[in-house]
């Protein structure tokens, strides 16, 4: 019996575990609180100042950049879960004081260092590169775990001894000075993610928690629950609603798990939906909510920065495919509801929909004018987050509940530059990981690798390129998962002729999507642990409900217009034989055909069929369209039949 009951029970799953970014993290109290909070408080206001009034060169903007956001992550992140949480070490101190010594150090040789970075360093360049290598990885240790440091090692390593390998990976020897002060330079730590961080993510982040403040988080929730609390399998579809507008403020798919899970999943184990399948309705939902316009999540940011292109193209190539993605989650939810006759909750228990948008609809308004100054205006990133942050302010006003006074400003201030931190040390490792492959060459190496290993066929490219983002993905935040991705996979498909906005959105869904796909699924392991459920089932769970995130981005690929870059006519019918694709595999995984099930057989052809509308070709198209509904019509005709044969049956009874 032991044996049978481990076998069966769920692993207890610790959510804050799971949850980096929040869990083990300081409360200080008295002079510490002051001190570290006036700090972060100051952080925001300096990225401000450096980034809206006064501009200052790259190099000193990532240098404050780091060395503020480290010390802030030190201070608030103690090295050990059982480490003391109201109050500061000496070792931390510490470190916090050599943070704070490399940066000064940088700042007030930044004319120069450049130049002898990687090149000739002094002795002090060499323990400033150290310095500020180590602190990256401990930092990221820290917040994102385990798997991303080790990983940041592997490739230190392989620079230092990497000329010991035969054949393509090897590369000429290279001391460790020259490696660590390579380190420090714009093409590795402070390249093109630090800038990204420091120039573009870091004011969204900032935005998200004046948005928070302003009590948007619970008005989401609110509209949610009014909008589709009622309908069939109400609590299900409230959670993607919720998840996906949450995952606005958050940008981290286990940080929504937690703020929204604990509602939505029992409140969909409530009308009848299993714990896995709730857990993954939840895992799932949280994810797509870094892939939905207008705030995606911080990778997205950072891709605009790698392909140069303005963030409101990144914001309308992600549209279809985004909504794509819960326009799949919804159906498969449904057709749960349809199999299992799931109701939807009271309508008088919920809240009233039109009260709830004229009491608290102005809520929403910091978002329309983040999209107005970016996509109408065209205006900057920088301006775009300023009138959204000062936009949360003024609407706060509108009632007397929901005034941001200056505690609460002071407050979104600092809860900004903290939520910053743990971004600015994973692009930190990812750029370590990226100056490796630029001081070896080994990206191109990689590039032409997977491009001579798929025989130059773009559907086997994308394949292995899939394979090859999941797994880099796993265990690690999106952005740093999206940022190797792009290093080392993104320039094999640009070999072979996709746009790099095609490429780079194609790794950015699977290190998206690496947060429900097992082993490794820290989305569905942290939902399991709120539902009691086996991660694995709700892992695999989570994939069919994603399904969506497997297909499209292999149709954009194939189609560009679903990326809005073509003509309206082409992207209306393209997206119609895309929406057709997913509808019927949706169909095809759920084993339901609208209200007809469908046997093991229908649901494979019906499956198979679906992949036809992958194609641009009408022809094709035709061809998969034809064959979907041809097994649906036989579904239903033999389903009609069945019931027509039972109730002879039971007349003759």
């Amino acid at each position: 019996m032991f044996f049978r009951k481990r076998m069966i029970d769920p692993p207890e799953i610790d959510v804050e575990e799971l949850d980096q970014e929040a869990s083990s993290k300081r409360e200080f109290s008295g002079i510490y609180h002051y001190i570290f909070f006036g700090m972060a408080i100051l952080t925001t206001l300096a990225h401000i100042y450096y980034l809206a009034v006064k501009p200052v060169t790259g190099y000193f903007l990532f240098a404050m950049h780091v060395g503020l956001g480290y010390s802030l992550l030190l201070a608030y992140y103690p090295p050990f879960k059982k480490s003391r949480k109201d109050s500061i070490t000496i070792f931390d101190i510490i470190l916090i004081g050599l943070m704070l010594f490399a940066v000064f150090h940088m700042i007030r040789e930044m004319d120069t260092i450049v130049y002898r970075i990687g090149i000739s360093p002094t002795n002090i360049d060499l323990t400033i590169s150290v310095i500020v290598v180590g602190l990256t990885l401990e930092c990221t240790r820290r917040t994102c775990g385990n798997a991303l440091p080790i990983i940041g090692i592997l490739f230190l390593l392989y620079a230092r001894y990497g000329y010991l390998l035969p054949g393509l990976l090897g590369h000429r020897e290279y001391s460790w000075s020259k490696i660590f002060s390579y380190m420090i330079g714009m093409d590795a730590i402070f390249g093109t993610s630090m800038n990204a961080s420091a120039r573009l993510v870091f004011l969204f982040i900032v935005f998200g928690a004046f948005l928070t403040a302003s009590g948007a988080g619970k008005y989401f929730i609110d509209l949610s629950l009014s909008l589709a609390g009622h309908a069939r399998g109400g609590p299900a579809k409230v959670a993607v609603i919720s998840s996906a507008l949450i995952g606005t403020l958050t940008g981290n798919s286990v940080a929504n798990v937690v703020a929204t899970g604990p509602l939505t999943i029992p409140l969909m184990k409530s009308i009848g939906y299993k714990g896995h399948f709730a857990a993954a309705v939840e895992a799932t939902a949280s994810t797509g909510g870094q892939i939905i316009p207008p705030i995606m999540g911080s990778a997205a940011f950072i891709m605009a920065s790698l392909i140069a292109l303005p963030y409101s193209r990144i914001m309308a190539a992600a549209l279809i495919p985004s909504l794509m993605y819960f326009y799949t989650v919804f159906m498969v939810v449904d057709l749960e509801a349809i199999r299992h006759n799931l109701k939807g909750l009271e309508k008088s228990s919920l809240p009233d929909f039109k009260k709830t948008v004229i009491e608290r609809g102005y809520l929403i308004l910091p978002l329309a004018v983040v999209i107005y100054v970016l996509a109408v205006l065209g205006m900057s990133i920088v301006r775009s987050a300023l009138f959204g942050i000062v936009t949360c302010v003024a609407v706060s006003f509108f009632r007397r509940s929901t005034w941001m006074m200056p505690k609460a400003i002071l407050g979104a201030l600092g809860n900004g530059a903290i939520s910053a931190t743990n971004v600015i040390a994973a692009c930190g490792t990812a750029g370590i990981v990226v100056g490796v492959l630029n001081l070896t060459g080994a990206g191109l190496k990689l590039a032409s690798a997977i491009v001579s290993l798929s025989d130059g066929q773009l559907w086997l490219t994308l394949l292995f390129t899939m394979i090859a983002s999941i797994v880099i993905g796993l265990g690690l935040p999106t952005t740093a998962a999206y940022l190797i991705s792009a290093a080392v996979a993104a320039p094999a498909l640009i070999l072979l002729g996709l746009t790099p906005l095609q490429a780079h959105m194609f790794v950015f869904y699977f290190a998206c999507i690496s947060a429900f796909t097992p082993p490794v699924a820290l989305a569905a392991y942290a939902a399991a642990g709120i539902s009691k459920s086996k991660p694995l089932v709700v892992s695999i769970t989570s994939c069919k409900l994603g399904v969506a995130a497997f297909i499209v981005p292999f149709m954009f690929c194939y189609t560009p217009s679903l990326l809005l870059g073509s003509s309206v006519l082409d992207t209306v019918t393209d997206t119609i034989t895309a929406l057709a694709g997913i509808t019927f595999i949706a169909f095809g995984l759920q084993r339901q055909f609208m209200k007809t099930p469908l046997n093991i057989l229908e649901a494979v052809v019906m499956c198979g069929g679906s992949l036809f509308l992958i194609s641009p070709s009408l022809f094709v198209n035709a061809i998969g369209i034809t064959i979907c509904l041809g097994v649906g019509f036989i579904a239903r005709f033999r389903y009609r039949k069945n019931e027509d044969k039972h109730k002879q049956e039971l007349g003759m009874h």
